[in-house]
């Protein structure tokens, strides 16, 4: 991943100068965590999160490169489509996507990712974090067939730490409230953006809309 320097004078740098700068500093900021929240990270996955695991079709995956430049991705399948190989490791499929490899590269330069698993409509979350790696075993890609077909590779994450995860971010979002969720119209859509972030003399948002069309027909691939 290419991460541009931006020019000084922005407003992130006058902020950036009175920001906090130990973690003393930020811990005076806000109370103690209480007894629950201290103990409840666990080194394994227990049978309870390996249900919510099981019943998962949504994954968040945060990663960071050599250089210190962040990613987070989400990540979909049917539910399931992360395998529990042991009660110490995942393997999430890795499906064809941009081809950016922006978590991938990440992952080979760090060996590091943090996952948040989320089941739609609902508020339990899981939290995942430990040390990862990109792996093109046949013996594990020919199990990992959710989708259909083994991938081409997959994100073995060995777990140093799972906790369930505070559902407050899902309700004061009203995330899984439909009668709350914006308008079609209301945003603009992933075309849109492309059109905007790509600024190419003699693009359409007609031709971007039908290769996101094309791509969603291989979804899966």
């Amino acid at each position: 991943m290419t991460v541009s320097t931006p020019p000084s004078g922005r407003i992130f740098d006058a902020l950036n100068a009175t920001a906090v700068r130990t973690t003393d500093g930020l811990r005076e900021l806000y109370e103690d965590p209480g007894e629950m929240a201290r103990r409840k990270a666990v080194d394994r996955i227990h049978e309870a999160a390996r249900v919510v695991i099981g019943r998962s079709s949504l994954v968040f995956v945060a990663s960071a490169g050599a250089d210190g430049s962040c990613d987070v991705t989400p990540r979909g399948g049917p539910p399931g489509f992360v395998s529990v190989l042991d009660e110490f490791t995942l393997a999430l499929p890795d499906a064809t996507g941009n081809k950016r490899l922006d978590t991938a590269h990440n992952i080979v330069e760090t060996g590091r990712a943090g996952l948040i698993f989320v089941i739609p409509g609902r508020a339990t979350t899981l939290r995942v974090n430990g040390r990862a790696c990109v792996s093109a075993d046949p013996r594990l890609l020919e199990r990992l067939t959710a989708v259909g077909k083994p991938p081409r590779s997959a994100f073995v994450v060995e777990v140093e730490e799972a906790y369930q995860h505070c559902p407050k971010a899902f309700l004061r979002g009203n995330a899984w409230k439909p009668e709350q969720w914006l308008a079609d119209d209301a945003v603009p859509s992933s075309a849109e953006i492309t059109l905007s972030h790509l600024d190419l003399p003699g693009l359409t948002i007609e031709e971007i809309r039908r290769q996101e069309r094309e791509s969603l027909l291989h979804r899966y691939e």
